[in-house]
């Protein structure tokens, strides 16, 4: 049943005030005055097409929901703007609705598609929220090590975390967001399990290897919490204590780690002393290791980080936290690394950092290769392939270049309204 502009405008005020929108801000959007949005809220101005395409991007909506017989509120976007607000500093919100919108056109697809994409077997962990910080740091490191039994992963380091992700039907994408936040991640019905690394930070894999790791917890412990942003100024809130503590934990095993320093002949306590007992009596075994010989270097360091996947200071900060190292030796490697000694040592040793653009570009060629498959199934337009691809930096000379070359560009009007980036 058709909806009157009464209820459509209802529908659009709900949807501004669940943004945490002004009409002054959703004006400056659209181009018009405050109280022409007020009249288009109280149904007393009819909204174009146009304007109603921008209105869903804007409140990061589909704009079929404004259309159908029921309006339901959004909670991942409540979660999301709402409790996030005193933080959205410049393009935070616009990187939000990105996301969001991310989510929504790349499950769509696989609805377009037939792939039936279920999170049901995704593993939780029901962990009542932590009330300090130190359980929050033994919560994380237990749900690690039982998440790494039941992967079948042992001791050995962790592959593709983004393979991981998405083999147990976790959808994994990449946005432009604010420097100060790593990731984010989305549990709801209509997208799914949805986490997002920040583009920005292609030129550091291994932090980025982190941050899947930290939003992975964040789908096993809180996934109650519909929507939630890691921030660094956050770094200190107990959920996101124990996403840490999951992630090194999760990257650097205690068993991994002994046997990888034991290989370089390093890790051995300086003292062991045991009593053997048989039907004779008790043996006395004292053993000693030659004094310097088990002292970690940072050439160690940064074979141990290359193995495991981190950087360089992730490996110092897990020594430190196993006792294999003193505080006045991390402190002493730290400066190390900080003047660059440790990229000199790799560069030497030959060890070669992953690709900074690898999940970017992956992500890219996944999304993209869904939209030319809907359409050649004729499930979507030309038009609605080129508003796609700008979504994940590809302009629309590259778009149409795509097209063409997979004999896909027939040309057909462009005659559906692309998301407005």
């Amino acid at each position: 049943m058709p909806i009157d502009q009464a209820e459509l405008g209802r529908r659009i005020r709900q949807a501004r005030e669940a943004c945490g929108m002004t009409q002054e801000e959703v004006a400056e959007r659209l181009g018009v005055s405050r109280p022409t949005v007020a009249q288009i809220e109280l149904g007393n101005r009819a909204v174009s097409s146009l304007e109603l395409d921008k209105l869903a991007y804007l409140f990061a909506r589909d704009i079929r929901e404004f259309l159908a017989d029921e309006f339901a509120e959004n909670e991942v976007v409540r979660a999301l703007f709402r409790s996030h607000r005193e933080a959205s500093e410049e393009g935070f919100n616009e990187a939000l609705r990105e996301c969001i919108a991310l989510g929504k056109e790349l499950t769509r697809l696989e609805e377009l598609l037939g792939m039936d994409r279920t999170f049901s077997g995704v593993a939780a962990y029901p962990l009542p929220a932590p009330k300090s910080k130190w359980e929050a740091i033994q919560s994380g490191a237990q749900v690690a090590r039982e998440e790494r039994r039941r992967l079948g992963l042992g001791a050995a380091p962790v592959g593709d975390l983004v393979h991981m992700l998405e083999g147990q039907g976790i959808r994994t994408g990449t946005a432009t967001l604010p420097d100060e936040v790593s990731g984010l991640t989305i549990s709801d019905s209509r997208i799914g399990l949805f986490v997002v690394n920040n583009r920005n930070h292609a030129h550091a894999p291994q932090r980025q290897r982190f941050s899947w790791c930290h939003e992975y917890a964040h789908v096993l412990l809180d996934r109650h919490a519909v929507g939630l942003i890691s921030r660094t100024t956050d770094r200190s809130n107990l959920i996101e204590v124990r996403a840490n503590s999951f992630a090194a934990n999760f990257l650097m095993p205690e068993e991994g780690v002994a046997q990888f320093l034991a290989a370089l002949g390093k890790g051995a306590p300086s003292r062991v002393y045991a009593e053997v007992f048989d039907e004779a009596g008790v043996l006395p075994v004292d053993s000693r290791t030659e004094p310097g010989t088990q002292e970690i270097q940072l050439y160690d360091v940064v074979q141990l980080a290359h193995y495991f996947g981190v950087s360089v200071q992730s490996a110092l900060y897990r020594l430190r936290n196993l006792r294999l190292i003193t505080q006045s030796e991390l402190e002493q490697l730290k400066a190390q690394d900080e003047q660059g000694d440790s990229k000199e040592i790799a560069r030497l040793l030959g060890v070669l950092e992953a690709d900074s653009a690898e999940h970017g570009a992956e992500f890219t060629r996944r999304f993209l290769g869904l939209a030319l498959e809907a359409l050649r199934r004729e499930e979507i337009s030309k038009g609605k392939f080129l508003g796609l691809a700008r979504m994940v930096q590809v302009d629309e000379a590259g778009a149409r270049s795509l097209l063409e070359r997979s004999g896909l560009d027939e040309g057909e009007a462009d005659d559906v309204f692309a998301p407005a980036m």
